[in-house]
This record gives structure tokens, sequence and C-alpha cells, in this order.
């Protein structure tokens, strides 16, 4: 699809700046900007690129003031990547979707397959399954028995859903993604280990979208429960009877141990991990690798393992770096003590 800067404007409830005519029909990065495609600056960082880009048309924050020369147009909105965003997002649903169910899919006779939905080569539906409209099943996903699955929600390839799990409204699996996989649960019994049964479940709230390979196991009882809006990134480990609070928001790696719960808008950064039976509260804030180990109120923002404040962890890094020098003055001061004793002494 070609669309104009006015038009795009318009639809963004933006200002052109430069010809409203040029027309462009792809996105491009703004260093890598290619005649006819349309690009953006969020970050000050790539500025310089503005004045280079080969890009018809860059979207800018309100404020951005030009030092150079521009050869390209500008459109001005208030956020320059909220308004990327409206535009990727727009041209997602403008794709053509696929429909129908493909012959060589298994779908049980007692599961229920919503209108306008898809079902590629080889996925398999099971028992009692129920499926909302305008569902998008691809080839090779595995929907256990008595699964219910919203509607407007993607299974990528390979996607395993364990018997008994509720995935709802607008939610995407990516490919490899497993949901309501086994809780590592195990007693000791004498030299060995006796597995604890996994009767329980897995949730996930509207609006959650899950990175591949991502795990999510079921609980031992009652359920394991991503809340709405949800983002995983790929290769996540949630383990059995956590909850993840609305809006949370997790980067790769990440592993939550069981029973913890996650609160509201918190964000983990890249392979954080939170041990078991603790409680992340609201607007937490987790640095990369940090290692928590007890209990996070409200608000916090912490880095490190086991984690600190923020703040105290970057004073402490400045110490750590000179502790061979710290290390070296101490032993230069205990050899004077050593040496003033001595000649007190005599």
């Amino acid at each position: 699809m070609e669309f104009t800067a006015k038009q795009l404007a318009d639809f963004l409830n933006g200002t052109v700046e430069g010809n409203p005519d040029v027309k462009v029909s792809n996105f491009s990065k703004i260093e890598e900007g290619k005649e006819g495609t349309l690009s953006f600056l969020a970050n000050l960082k790539y500025e310089n690129y503005i004045y280079t880009t080969q890009a018809s048309v860059v979207l800018v924050n309100n404020d951005f003031v030009a030092n150079r020369p521009l050869e390209t147009a500008l459109i001005r909105v208030p956020n320059a990547y909220a308004a990327l965003a409206m535009l990727l997002d727009f041209a997602e649903k403008n794709k053509v979707r696929k429909t129908g169910i493909d012959s060589t899919a298994y779908i049980s006779k007692t599961a229920q397959t919503g209108e306008n939905s898809y079902v590629g080569c080889f996925a398999y539906i099971g028992e009692d399954v129920v499926i909302g409209r305008n569902c998008q099943i691809y080839p090779y996903a595995y929907i256990g028995d008595q699964v219910n699955i919203g509607d407007n929600t993607i299974i990528y390839p390979h996607v395993s859903v364990y018997a008994g799990c509720k995935i709802g409204k607008n939610v995407i699996l990516h490919a490899g993604s497993v949901i309501g996989s086994d809780g590592f649960g195990f007693a000791p019994e004498g030299d060995s280990y006796k597995k604890i049964p996994q009767l329980g479940n897995v949730i996930i709230e509207d609006d959650v979208e899950i990175g591949a390979n991502t795990t999510i196991d079921r609980a031992v009882m009652d359920s394991t429960i991503i809340h709405r809006g949800v983002k995983l990134d790929n290769l996540v480990q949630i383990a059995h009877n956590v909850e993840v609070g609305e809006h949370t928001v997790m980067a790769a790696q990440a592993g939550i141990s069981g029973s913890v719960k996650i609160g509201k808008h918190c964000k983990l950064g890249g392979q954080v991990g939170l041990s078991g039976h603790i409680r992340i509260e609201d607007n937490v804030k987790i640095g990369a690798q940090a290692g928590i180990i007890s209990d996070i109120t409200e608000g916090r923002t912490v880095l490190g393992a086991p984690a600190i404040e923020a703040k105290d962890f970057m004073r402490s890094s400045v110490i750590f770096n000179r502790l061979p020098e710290m290390y070296r003055t101490i032993n230069q001061l205990q050899k004077e003590v050593e040496q003033l004793k001595k000649e007190i002494n005599k």
C-alpha cells in the first residue's frame, strides 16, 4: 500500500513539514533510509542521520529543531515512537489473513472453531477445545484437550498448549512457546525424588504476548496466571503457581521461580532471576542479571545479585573497580603501622 505524507499526518493527527505529496510504501531505519520509505527519529543520538537519510518521510517529535537543511519531509507528532507503532500496527492489521482449515490438520469432532479462523497443516486440536473467532493456528501447533482460546489470538508454529489451559483474546504465542508444561515439583524420597503431580493449569488473559521458546508451567493446584497486557520476551521461564500482574514486561532469559507474585507495570531486564515464594509489588524495575531473594516493595529500582537499590549498586560498582588500589593502600598502611609500633616499642 502507498500513502502520501499528508495522508499519514492526517491519520496520526500530525503536521507535515516539506512536500505533503511525497509517497511512501515501506519502512526503514533512519541510518539505512531508502527513497519511498518512512523512518523515524525518537532518540536524538541518531539525529545526524536525519540530514543524510534517503527516507522520503521521517516522523519526529513536535519539539525537534533541525540545525541543518533537510531533504526529507517531516511529520511532526507528540511522540514519534508511538506514532511509528501506530503505523506498524495498521500495516500488520492490513496484511492478508489466512483462513480455512488445512486438510492435514487434525481437529477433534468435539472441538469448536470460530468463524474466520485458520488452522494450518499438521496442527492438532484436541477434545473439547473451544477456539474463538478470527484465530490463527499455524502449522504444527498442538492444542491439548479442553483448552479454551479467545477471539483474534495467534498461535505460531510448534507452540504447545497443554490440556486445560485458558488463553484470552488478542493473545500472541510465538513459535516454540510451551504453555502448561509440568512445574518442577519433586519431593525427596530416600536417595531419589518422587514427582509431585501438577494438577492445575495456566490462565493467560487478554492482550498478552509470549515470546519464542518461552515456557509457562502449570500450577500444582489452581492456576499459574499471566494477567492482561503482559509482554514476555523470548526464552523466559515462568514456574508453577506464579502470578504476573497486568502490563508487566520481561526481557529474554528472565527466570521466575515457583509461587512468586509479581505486581502490575513491573519491568524485568534480561537474565533476571527471582527466588521462589517472594512478592514483587507494583511498578518495580529490576535491572539485567539481578538476583532477587526477598520481597521488593512498590516503586523500587534494583540492580545486582543479591539485588540492592540501583543508586547503591552504582556507588558500590565504583568502589569495586578501586578495590585493587585500595588493597595495595591498606597493605602499605599496615606495614607503616607495624613499623611505627616497632619504633614506639624501642
